[in-house]
């Protein structure tokens, strides 16, 4: 009974500080969006105005809202599903990709994946900014300049309400796909080589051996890479306000949830509204995770 008392004791101890340090700094910014989402709180004065569930009656109501939700919702399906299924595809080439006898990568296996994960080391305004000159829309621009002188251009990648939208959606994949490359070669390191050798055996071609074998056993580490992905889309900032010089496209066609939080808050001063439109990314980001986990649940392959 004592040992039991003092084993209560130290894990109480043990955890009163971390306990602490979340609600301080996670759970209590948490309820003050929350709260500061029902009042009229313009960043300036010191008792704001209770107005219970204006801001959220005006949100439903803002048409650059539901742009920005619309975007938001396209790069939930888009960005996951094309960065995933071209991730894949290399890490499969660069682990169990070749031909003949045995089971590996391709030639240059190592040298691929250093060049697949170098997008992660730059840091995204980094990126943000070098593809704001790569889709300059003028002959210095690298993607311009060839087609202009193809008489084909020039094209306005940024500057196009019709094209903003993709051209940002390829600098996203682009960037993201290498650190998938690198998660699921890691994933495919664990799996058995007798499985692949057995299924070549049987004759197994490279699509077969996809997806029959490859992707189911990697089922687990492509829900978990769904799921961060999706949250990235939710929560995408900072490529789409430095690329796009209104800060969300012309017309609003890149704008997203994140920017208009931005805008609202540290443009327009209105910081109610802006815990508003926090308040429901918050719940549109754990609604999409419960959702994924829930659809994507299958029985564990053990091996």
């Amino acid at each position: 009974m004592f040992a039991t008392y003092r084993r209560g004791l130290f894990i109480l101890a043990f955890l009163a500080a971390p306990v602490t340090l979340y609600l301080v700094y996670v759970i209590s910014p948490y309820l003050q969006a929350f709260y500061i989402a029902l009042t009229d709180w313009r960043g300036v004065n010191a008792t704001p105005a209770f107005i219970g569930f204006d801001n959220f009656i005006r949100l439903f109501a803002d048409g650059v809202f539901w742009k920005a939700v619309t975007h938001n919702a396209a790069l939930l399906v888009l960005l996951p599903l094309l960065t995933i299924v071209i991730a894949l595809f290399f890490a499969f080439l660069l682990n169990v990709g070749r031909e003949g006898q045995g089971v590996g990568g391709v030639a240059g296996s190592s040298f691929y994946r250093v060049v697949f994960f170098f997008p992660q080391v730059l840091a995204v305004t980094v990126l943000a900014v070098l593809f704001q000159q790569v889709f300059r829309p003028d002959d210095s621009g690298m993607l311009n300049a060839p087609l202009m002188a193809l008489g084909m251009g020039p094209i306005g990648f940024l500057s196009d309400p019709d094209v903003a939208f993709w051209s940002v959606l390829g600098v996203m994949v682009w960037q993201a796909v290498g650190f998938y490359v690198v998660l699921f070669s890691a994933g495919l390191a664990s799996i058995p080589r007798d499985m692949f050798e057995a299924a070549r055996i049987d004759g197994a071609g490279r699509f077969s051996l996809f997806f029959r074998v490859t992707l189911p056993l990697l089922w687990d580490t492509v829900q978990v890479a769904w799921v961060y992905l999706g949250i990235l889309a939710l929560d995408v900032f900072a490529i789409v306000w430095v690329m796009t010089d209104q800060h969300g496209g012309p017309d609003f066609s890149t704008t997203v949830m994140a920017t208009e939080i931005y805008r609202n808050a540290f443009q327009y001063f209105r910081f109610g509204y802006a815990s508003a439109l926090g308040v429901v990314m918050f719940f549109f980001t754990i609604g999409f995770a419960i959702l994924s986990l829930r659809l994507s649940r299958r029985e564990r392959i053990e091996y």
